[in-house]
């Protein structure tokens, strides 16, 4: 049989994420491909988001400041680094967010850097309200191309156990 054969049935994959059974604690994804932050990047995130920190649309402005120029937006560092996660680990499995906690920007991220991002899971439980669901926390952490930690974030999500979803 071929793939255009009249009896072909093909096997069909959807790309989701991990049942909350799947997550093992102590383990850690690295998320694929890393994000280069452009200026433009940068400006329109500022801008669709109501905040006009000079610090990261004035470049005069920011010319005079302790880094010298602009930075990349730290809540569009934080975005870029859960989003890089969505795919592998809570694509169509996560029921919602619960929180963020412990978020932090230790070194700066600036026009043309590479944001790369990974994932531990931290610990899992299931949910004593709501069956066929378990909370997992995840720990995000971001670098730059150099390896400096631009981001950091604990993230707690409720996540589906496989067969209960709708």
């Amino acid at each position: 049989m071929t793939a255009t054969s009249e009896n072909y049935q093909p096997r069909r994959i959807e790309q989701r994420g991990l049942w909350f059974d799947e997550f093992e604690v102590g383990t850690v994804y690295v998320h694929a491909p890393g994000r280069t932050m452009t200026e433009a990047d940068n400006v329109l995130f500022s801008t669709l988001t109501m905040n006009p920190q000079a610090l990261h649309l004035d470049a005069a402005w920011a010319a005079e400041q302790p880094f010298g120029e602009r930075l990349v937006n730290s809540m569009m560092t934080l975005a870029v680094m859960v989003g890089a996660s969505v795919q592998q680990l809570t694509q169509g499995t996560i029921v919602a967010n619960l929180g963020l906690t412990d978020v932090r920007f230790p070194h700066p991220l600036h026009h043309g850097d590479t944001l790369y991002s990974e994932t531990l899971v931290v610990e899992k439980r299931l949910s004593e309200s709501r069956p066929g669901q378990g909370i997992v926390t995840l720990a995000h952490t971001g670098r730059n191309q150099h390896g400096d930690i631009v981001g950091e974030a604990r993230r707690a999500v409720l996540v589906w156990r496989e067969g209960h979803q709708p």
